[in-house]
C-alpha cells in the first residue's frame, strides 16, 4: 500500500482509504480541486442569496405568532445584519479548532455543512423573530465554521512541483464565490417579491444541500491533512507561532477596518438604494439586487487584473501582495466618498440615479480583490503546516471585528425614536477618513513585514 496512503482508525469516520499527504511528483491540478471550486460555489450561492434578503425580510416581512406585522427599524436591521455577520466570521474560529486539533477538514467541513443546512430550513419555515434567530444562529455556525477549512482544504492539495498553480487556483476559489453569489443575489429577492420568504430561503437551503453533495462525492479525490492533535497547541504557543502569527495579527488589524466598510454594502448601502431613482439602461431593480453587480464586477476583475493589471504595474513597480493590499485599501476609501455625497444630494431634495451607486461598487470591488482576494492567498502562505486553519480563521476574524464595530457604532448613534445622530453624508464620510487614516498606517507596517511561504510537504 502507498505510504502517503491511511486509513482513519474512528468509528464515525467514513470507511476509505485518503491520501494524508500532497503527490510531490504532480506538476499538473491536483485532482480533488473541481469537487472544491464546485462546493463552493454552491455554498456561496447558499449564503449570498440568504444574505441579500435579510435586511429587507427584517424591516419588511417579519411577522409576530398571531402572523401580525412585526418588523424592525432601519437602524436596528443594520445592527442584526452586522451581528449575524460578525458571528459567521467569528465561528471560524471554532472550525479551525475542530479541524486542526480533533476532526480534519473534511469531517469538519461536511458535519458543519449538514448544520448550514438547517439554518436555511428555519428561515424558510418561521418568518418570526424566533425563527430568525434560530436560522441566523445556525447559519452563522456552520458557515462561518467551514470557511477556515475550505481555503485551507484547496492549499492542501498543492506540493512543491505544483506550487506555482496555486495562486491562479486561488483567484479561481475566489472567482467561484463570486459566481455563486452574483446570480443568487440577482433570483432570491426576485423570489420573495413574488413567491413570498419561504422559497426565497428554502432555494438558498437547497444549493447548500447541493454543496454537501458535492464535497462528499470528492471525498476520496482530496488530500486528507490529518489532524495535529495536541501538536497544534504546541505550535501555536512556540516561538516560531509567535513568529509567525504576531505580524499576521497586526496585519489582519488593518485588514480589520476595511471590512468595517465593505460589508456595509450588503446592509447601509442596500437601505440607501431604496431611496434611489432604481431605473438603470432601462431595467428597474429592488433595491436588494443592486449588490449583485459586486460579485458579477469580480467574475470580470479576477481574469482582467490577472492577466492585464497586474502584468502592466509589475512593468512599474514589483507588485507583492502586501502592496495590493495598500492600493485595495486606499480604493474602499475613495469608494464611500459617492455614498456620502449621494447623501448630500438626497438631503437638497433632489433625485438620484442608482447608476451613481453602481460606480462606487465598481471602486469598491477593485478594492475587494486587491485585499480580499490577495489576503486570502497570502493568509494560506504564511501560516506553518500544523495550523493552516487557525491561520486562515484568524484572518477571518477581522471580519467578524469588523462588523463587530459597525454594529456597536449603530447601538451607539441610535436615538430613543430610531433615529440616529450621526446620519446622512456625515456617517459615510466618518468611514472616509477612518479608512484613509487606516491606509496611511498600513503602509507604514507593510514595510516592516517579511513575506514567508509554507506548503504542505510529503510529510504531510
Amino acid at each position: 500500500m502507498n505510504p502517503a496512503l491511511t486509513a482513519p482508525g474512528s468509528a464515525d469516520a467514513l470507511r476509505a482509504e485518503y491520501r494524508t499527504a500532497p503527490d510531490q511528483t504532480r506538476t499538473g491540478m491536483p485532482p480533488g480541486i473541481p469537487y472544491i471550486i464546485g462546493n463552493e460555489a454552491a455554498e456561496r450561492f447558499s449564503f449570498y442569496g440568504m444574505r441579500a434578503l435579510l435586511v429587507v425580510f427584517i424591516t419588511q416581512y417579519l411577522v409576530n405568532r398571531a402572523g401580525q406585522r412585526d418588523v424592525m427599524p432601519d437602524v436596528d436591521a443594520r445592527i442584526v445584519y452586522h451581528n449575524f455577520l460578525t458571528g459567521v466570521y467569528f465561528c471560524p474560529l471554532l472550525g479551525a479548532f475542530l479541524s486542526d486539533w480533533l476532526w480534519g477538514k473534511y469531517r469538519t467541513i461536511f458535519w458543519l455543512s449538514i448544520v448550514y443546512c438547517f439554518g436555511h430550513l428555519a428561515l424558510a419555515i418561521d418568518a418570526t423573530r424566533l425563527g430568525l434567530f434560530v436560522g441566523l444562529s445556525l447559519i452563522a455556525l456552520g458557515a462561518g465554521g467551514i470557511k477556515p477549512c475550505v481555503s485551507a482544504a484547496v492549499g492542501d492539495q498543492f506540493g512543491r512541483a505544483n506550487e506555482r498553480l496555486l495562486t491562479s487556483v486561488f483567484l479561481w476559489f475566489y472567482f467561484a464565490i463570486n459566481f455563486g453569489a452574483f446570480f443568487s443575489t440577482l433570483l432570491t429577492p426576485w423570489l420573495m417579491l413574488n413567491y413570498g420568504h419561504a422559497l426565497a430561503f428554502g432555494v438558498p437551503g437547497i444549493l447548500m444541500a447541493l454543496s454537501t453533495l458535492i464535497f462528499w462525492w470528492g471525498r476520496k479525490k482530496f488530500v486528507h491533512i490529518p489532524p495535529a492533535g495536541g501538536a497544534l497547541f504546541r505550535e501555536v504557543f512556540s516561538r516560531e507561532g509567535a513568529r509567525v502569527l504576531v505580524p499576521l495579527v497586526g496585519l489582519y488589524a488593518f485588514i480589520t477596518v476595511f471590512f468595517a466598510l465593505y460589508d456595509q454594502s450588503g446592509g447601509d448601502w442596500v437601505l440607501q438604494a431604496g431611496r434611489l431613482d432604481l431605473r438603470f439602461f432601462g431595467i428597474t431593480f429592488l433595491s436588494s439586487q443592486v449588490q449583485a453587480i459586486c460579485p458579477l464586477l469580480v467574475l470580470i476583475y479576477i481574469p482582467l487584473f490577472t492577466y492585464v493589471v497586474y502584468p502592466l504595474a509589475n512593468r512599474v513597480i514589483r507588485l507583492t501582495s502586501l502592496r495590493k493590499i495598500g492600493f485595495g485599501l486606499f480604493l474602499t476609501a475613495v469608494s464611500f466618498l459617492i455614498p456620502a455625497w449621494i447623501e448630500s444630494r438626497l438631503a437638497a431634495g433632489a433625485t438620484v440615479n442608482v447608476g451613481w451607486q453602481l460606480l462606487a461598487y465598481v471602486i469598491l470591488t477593485a478594492g475587494e480583490v486587491l485585499v480580499y482576494g490577495t489576503g486570502l492567498e497570502f493568509a494560506y502562505t504564511q501560516a506553518p503546516n500544523k495550523m493552516k486553519s487557525v491561520v486562515m480563521s484568524a484572518y477571518l476574524l477581522s471580519i467578524s471585528l469588523g462588523n463587530a464595530s459597525v454594529s456597536l457604532l449603530n447601538w451607539f448613534i441610535k436615538n430613543p425614536d430610531g433615529s440616529t445622530t450621526l446620519s446622512g453624508a456625515s456617517y459615510y464620510m466618518f468611514f472616509v477618513w477612518l479608512m484613509l487614516g487606516t491606509t496611511v498606517l498600513y503602509v507604514l507596517y507593510a514595510r516592516q513585514l517579511k513575506e514567508r511561504k509554507f506548503l504542505q510537504d510529503a510529510a504531510g
